[in-house]
């Protein structure tokens, strides 16, 4: 906020006010500020900018997220003051009060002023250290208010695929980072995981992706024809195709679910089949995800919900999404 805008604010603000019994106090006020410092005077800047931002969040989330009782769906509310900054409002079938973030994942939370620069850090995929930096928090507030953003976002995921539908199993390092109490010894820090596909340091998530771009994903404790069939039998459409590398659980639970299934050979060089069949898509996503968690050195498999719903948020929206996107996303009742 530049010296113009808080002229042209004062001016404003000056002629609202002119005539009642809060002008002289006002402009006294007003008066005071020409002895403060320079840095007195920013610091007043950067708390009306504060305010400036949290109205706009606040206004944003009433006018958009306020549509019935959180707790009986009731759509009869009323005003019932403000707390918080937020407009409180009452339910008149079961008198209970609430505001746009109840119920949220939000809900709570403080700084609402930096929520949309935050929200701008996870588009740019920011670290927890950057991001703070950036909201002027601490880290731990970041790494909170990370996992809380991403609550929601690790539930929007596709629920029905149609038409050819590629699926491929990827595999995460099995990782307790965070955690005080570990099952197993520590890593040295640059520990390589040297078995390759499925094993006990390993975390399998399977990946689905029709042609429209539809995509999901479902981190699984084996990749398992048991825990893979339900999966299918759930998002994939009865007369889809799908196709896959050829991985026997993925056979055999199709066969299960009795859905059309086309395996590529690739250890033949058999990539496409009839021209249509492949899984250049998925694995292309796959790669895009892998090369975007690099940054994050390591993600914690308890988290790890929460970083796969942020890929495919960013893919979701791709260049349309901006910061009050991903605030919606995040309160999304």
């Amino acid at each position: 906020m530049n010296l113009n805008f808080w002229s042209n604010f004062l001016v404003l603000l000056v002629r609202d006010t002119g005539g009642d019994m809060k002008t002289k106090a006002y402009r006294e006020w007003t008066d005071g500020i020409k002895s403060l410092t320079r840095s007195q005077r920013k610091s007043v800047f950067s708390q009306l900018n504060a305010v400036e931002s949290q109205e706009a969040i606040i206004d944003e989330l009433e006018n958009n997220h306020v549509h019935r009782c959180p707790h009986c769906q009731g759509e009869r509310l009323g005003r019932w003051g403000r707390q918080s900054g937020l407009q409180r409002f009452r339910c008149r079938g079961c008198g209970k009060c609430f505001n746009a973030l109840t119920g949220t994942p939000l809900a709570r939370l403080r700084r609402k002023e930096c929520w949309l620069d935050y929200s701008q850090a996870l588009i740019e995929g920011l670290t927890v250290r950057a991001s703070a930096a950036r909201c002027g928090v601490a880290k731990t507030t970041s790494f909170r208010w990370r996992h809380r953003f991403l609550t929601d976002l690790a539930e929007l995921k596709a629920t029905s695929l149609t038409g050819i539908v590629e699926a491929d199993e990827t595999y995460f390092p099995l990782s307790f980072k965070g955690s005080r109490h570990m099952p197993r010894p520590p890593h040295r820090r640059g520990h390589a995981i040297h078995q390759r596909g499925t094993g006990r340091e390993q975390v399998p998530v399977l990946v689905l992706r029709d042609r429209h771009g539809a995509t999901t994903d479902f981190k699984l404790s084996s990749a398992s024809q048991i825990e893979e069939a339900p999966i299918l039998a759930h998002v994939v459409a009865s007369d889809a195709v799908l196709c896959t590398d050829g991985s026997a659980s993925l056979k055999c639970a199709a066969r299960q679910v009795s859905i059309a299934h086309r395996a590529l050979n690739l250890s033949a060089g058999v990539r496409v089949l009839a021209g249509v069949y492949h899984i250049q898509n998925v694995n292309a996503y796959d790669s895009r995800l892998k090369n975007w968690m690099i940054r994050f050195h390591g993600v914690a498999t308890k988290y790890l919900e929460n970083y796969l719903g942020w890929r495919r948020g960013l893919e979701r929206w791709g260049e349309q999404i901006t910061p009050c996107v991903v605030l919606h996303a995040a309160v999304a009742r």
